[in-house]
């Protein structure tokens, strides 16, 4: 996967996340929507990063063809990228919403639960249907002109 193609992946699982996190976790946590906004989109700003740098080590170490994936390799895609935004984003949470480490686990835990299953699909999907080259692709370039 080009850089291109991995900006454009990061660019649309976050904002996607973003439109389910936001209303979502205010609603249900009974902070102030633009509180949650703060603290959604300085973890996407974060998950964006963190997305681009842990993906291109992923791929060397699981190759290249993510077409092929299956669920164990997916699973444990997953699963590590959220641990690594759980190191930073845990402290973080807990200090600029005033609450406490237990508070803050348990907050993250929601976010963990939702994040870990919307990466799973969105990446197999992703993977699947390669959008970025359907929309952009040297086919659709040369079918046009």
């Amino acid at each position: 996967m080009e850089t291109v193609e991995r900006v454009f992946q990061a660019v649309v699982f976050e904002v996607t996340t973003l439109a389910i996190v936001v209303p979502t976790s205010a609603f249900i946590t009974g902070f102030e929507s633009d509180k949650m906004l703060v603290v959604s989109i300085a973890s996407t700003v974060f998950a964006m990063l963190w997305n681009y740098i842990f993906n291109i080590g992923f791929d060397k170490i699981a190759g290249e063809n993510r077409a092929e994936r299956g669920v164990v390799v997916r699973v444990a895609h997953a699963i590590s990228f959220e641990l690594g935004m759980l190191i930073v984003t845990l402290p973080l949470l807990a200090w600029y919403l005033n609450i406490t480490w237990l508070a803050a686990i348990f907050l993250e835990a929601g976010f963990l639960i939702f994040i870990l299953i919307f990466t799973f699909i969105f990446n197999w999907l992703y993977d699947k249907h390669q959008p970025y080259k359907s929309f952009f692709g040297k086919e659709k370039y040369l079918q046009g002109h």
